[in-house]
């Protein structure tokens, strides 16, 4: 398998990026968040950050892990809070696929959410992506971008580590 094109995120260029999804949550009056829930594993630092940039309290759930106690539970416990009227926005690095955010927009649905209550923010937005968000930083298209993004979060692993995790999606290189 061919070694991917590697595109290092400057620190800078994210936290421009998730100053920018700031000021979109800010500018949208009519809906407010009450808490930003990141989403793991890419999905935690950008949250927290957010969290910070908008004085919003953070959640989080782990969908990398795929452990039920840290993820699907937990979005049953979050589905119940929007039922009560809690409004969530949920924050992950990048909206490629859109196989996370299905995943979580259909559990949340399965477990009954009110799902005007619940936001997607994504720091990279693909276009061809099967599922929309609300608010991101950068827009894409995979049918002509095929660079794998390496977030500052990602930058400390092992090259090799990275190299990996992109050769495991094949279909986003391209």
């Amino acid at each position: 398998m061919p070694t991917p094109d590697l595109t290092p995120i400057e620190q800078a260029r994210f936290v421009a990026d998730t100053l920018a999804i700031a000021e979109q949550l800010a500018a949208d009056t009519t809906w407010r968040a009450d808490f930003i829930v990141g989403i793991g594993r890419g999905g935690l630092v950008p949250g927290t950050f957010l969290s910070h940039a908008t004085g919003l309290p953070m959640l989080s759930v782990d969908y990398s892990s795929q452990e039920p106690a840290f993820s699907a539970d937990l979005l049953v416990q979050l589905a119940r809070r929007t039922a009560g009227g809690t409004r969530l926005v949920f924050v992950d690095d990048i909206n490629d696929s859109g196989r996370t955010i299905r995943f979580i927009r259909a559990a949340l649905a399965d477990a009954g959410a009110d799902m005007a209550a619940v936001r997607f923010a994504t720091l990279i937005d693909n276009v061809t992506s099967t599922e929309r968000v609300d608010y991101f930083a950068q827009r894409i298209d995979r049918t002509v971008f095929k660079n794998w993004f390496v977030f500052p979060w990602e930058a400390v692993a092992p090259a090799e580590s990275v190299v990996e995790d992109a050769q495991a999606v094949p279909e986003r290189l391209g």
